[in-house]
């Protein structure tokens, strides 16, 4: 009987992140630490309701367009 998911083959988001910006030089670590430290810093605030209830807005535009 063969599993249906093999630890081995999976892999985390953040290896492809990493491959497709770190490695081809479009982002550099110490922005992509600055940003991920904003990012936590902006989740403690107050602005944090607004800010994610504007990126869901946004992502639910993006995915009712048709190409």
């Amino acid at each position: 009987m063969t599993p249906s998911f093999t630890p081995l083959t999976a892999q985390p988001a953040w290896v492809d992140f990493e491959k497709i910006f770190l490695r081809t030089g479009g982002l550099k670590i110490t922005h992509a630490l600055v940003c991920a430290l904003l990012g936590f810093f902006l989740a403690g605030t107050s602005m944090a309701p607004t800010i994610h209830n504007g990126v869901a807005a946004t992502a639910d535009v993006v995915s009712s367009l048709r190409p």
